[in-house]
């Protein structure tokens, strides 16, 4: 036997992993189309390569593998799945298909939206890779502009930008809410003005983003963080007041947790997302296929099914 192994071929390896699914070299040729004979060289072509029997020959008519060739039935696994793989990848590049899309979407989309679209992008293109950020307000069209994201779905920004394509793809509900406890919970209606003297909880982007104008902050002192799960969590801790998206406090304000707040000042509103893309970078058929499917999220039950 050889010291060092050889290399064997694509073609010997599927002939070794069909002949143990198949149980047989007679069933494999047949599997195969070729002749017994083709089976048992290209098996032995293969052990000689790599210098190890596969097979006990101990006189059983059913191929039964050694240690040796055990060990190697799991690495021929891989090798095989890999390859089809990348025949699956080629096949998509040949017919215009992209290798991968990138899509950051604002922290304030429902994440049940995210997680809707996400499974069903990889059900209908398995073999695009999805790479995901998730930003706050204005950062999301920074990425895109930036061109580290392909598709943005986010808010906070203009209506219109030069060099952006917008498409509307649904909104969120914005209430103002505080712990029970809060002074501002204790009275209702709040009086006009008192809000100011209640720290308010802010969303705001990351350091390495530029922040856009404020929008919708009412208190003399604010805390901000681009971390909506530590608003939340702050907010639960009664340590100030702040606006969230309704479907992230639903089940706090059916539990008492958080209450909303009757302000003069701030009543919420509707936060309307944007699905985006460079304008000189138009998407190619997966990324189209992303941007379609957030449109289709927004429509009523009635209209894009349950």
């Amino acid at each position: 036997m050889a010291t060092e192994p050889g290399f064997p071929t694509l073609d010997q390896l599927r002939v070794f992993l069909t002949v143990v699914e198949t149980g047989s070299f007679t069933a494999a040729a047949k599997r195969l189309k070729r002749a017994v004979s083709a089976i048992s060289y290209a098996i032995a072509a293969l052990e000689l390569q790599l210098g190890i029997e596969l097979f006990d020959r101990g006189g059983s008519r059913t191929p039964v593998l050694t240690k040796a060739g055990a060990a190697v039935l799991d690495r021929a696994s891989v090798v095989a799945v890999s390859v089809d793989d990348l025949r699956a990848s080629a096949r998509s590049l040949l017919g215009g298909i992209e290798a991968e899309v990138t899509l950051v979407v604002d922290v304030m989309l429902p994440s049940a939206r995210l997680v809707d679209a996400a499974q069903a992008f990889e059900a209908t293109f398995p073999t695009v890779k999805l790479r995901l950020h998730v930003e706050a307000l204005s950062a999301v069209a920074q990425l895109v502009r930036a061109g580290v994201a392909t598709v943005g779905v986010g808010g906070g920004i203009l209506t219109t930008e030069p060099d952006l394509e917008l498409i509307h793809v649904g909104d969120v509900d914005l209430i103002p809410v505080a712990a029970p406890g809060h002074p501002l919970a204790l009275t209702s209606p709040v009086p006009a003005g008192a809000v100011r003297r209640h720290r308010q909880l802010i969303l705001t982007v990351r350091t390495p983003f530029s922040e856009g104008p404020d929008i919708g902050v009412f208190a003399a002192e604010g805390w901000r963080m681009a971390d909506l799960g530590a608003k939340h969590a702050l907010l639960l801790a009664g340590v100030g007041w702040g606006n969230m998206p309704e479907p992230n406090v639903r089940d706090d304000l059916a539990a008492g947790r958080l209450v909303r707040l009757d302000l003069p000042e701030d009543t919420g509103g509707l936060y309307s997302f944007q699905a985006m893309y460079r304008t000189d970078t138009p998407p190619g058929p997966a990324a189209a296929w992303l941007i379609q499917h957030f449109a289709y999220q927004k429509l009523p039950v009635s209209e894009n099914g349950p």
